[in-house]
């Protein structure tokens, strides 16, 4: 039962940072190689504003989450938009290289040693033994998750974002900027990205080389899920979750394998996802 519990918190917090991923490929199209990089600077951010501040880091997320909006915003503008029509392998190969420019820079500016975040009061709490901050980040998973998919499904701005999935020109024709529309779009994934990368340096630690393993399973976490959808993307967290548990309870070394296990066979048997 403690597995189970365990593991499903720890889909929810894979479900958040894959939110991002599934929302840009979704909607544009674009495999983001630089999203686990992506939350990792959420993370120092928010360590940056809390030590700035002398505040816990949950305290500064009210400047985080903007300033992350707006470079996923500017990163669309420079450099997303033009990868995107210069062919599906561009976007890859420019993502790619982002993520190793992320990567350099903060080694350069703040050196590779793990770092975690001050969670204040509530990394201390618990719940039956279970963890008030591994709570709040599920809670604040299914939060996000949900209100993306209201959001989408819902309102004005959601109808031209699912318009634009469907036909870029189409949509161009009937009078929607797209440009603009994609850009928002880039900087929800980022800034939901930098939520995660928060909560993933307030129950552990971060470097500047985690987001390779962070993008990893968010990858995994969209594609048993179903690519593009939302709630697809929150079971498929689960799932990753609870099989690492779960394979954790036989032998350690093997939570990982067996998360890999699981995405192949989902590839194998049905490739779509689970809710696609």
């Amino acid at each position: 039962m403690n597995a189970l519990i365990h593991g499903i918190l720890l889909g929810g917090e894979y479900a958040l940072i894959a939110c991002g991923l599934s929302l840009t490929f979704g909607v544009m199209r674009l495999v983001n190689i630089a999203h686990g990089d992506l939350a990792v600077c959420g993370a120092y951010l928010a360590l940056f504003g809390s030590v700035t501040l002398g505040v816990p880091a949950t305290y500064v997320l009210p400047l985080v989450l903007p300033v992350a909006f707006l470079l996923g915003w500017v990163l669309h503008v420079t450099l997303f938009e033009r990868a995107l029509r210069a062919g599906p392998l561009a976007p890859v190969l420019v993502t790619f290289g982002l993520s190793v420019v992320i990567q350099n820079v903060l080694t350069a500016g703040v050196t590779a040693n793990p770092r975690t975040l001050d969670g204040g009061a509530l990394s201390l709490a618990s719940v039956d033994g279970v963890s008030l901050l591994r709570i709040t980040a599920f809670v604040v998973a299914v939060g996000v998750l949900g209100g993306l998919q209201l959001v989408l499904s819902r309102t004005a701005f959601g109808r031209r974002v699912r318009a634009t999935a469907d036909d870029v020109e189409t949509a161009r024709l009937v009078g929607i900027r797209v440009r603009p529309l994609f850009a928002a779009v880039a900087g929800l994934a980022v800034a939901t990205a930098a939520l995660a990368g928060v909560f993933l340096g307030l129950m552990g630690t971060v470097d500047p080389y985690a987001g390779g393993l962070t993008l990893i399973f968010a990858f995994e976490a969209v594609v048993i899920g179903g690519l593009g959808s939302l709630w697809g993307t929150l079971a498929g967290g689960i799932a990753i979750g609870l099989t690492q548990q779960l394979a954790a309870l036989w032998s350690a070394g093997l939570s990982v394998l067996a998360v890999h296990l699981l995405f192949f066979a989902v590839l194998t048997i049905r490739p779509r996802g689970l809710l696609a």
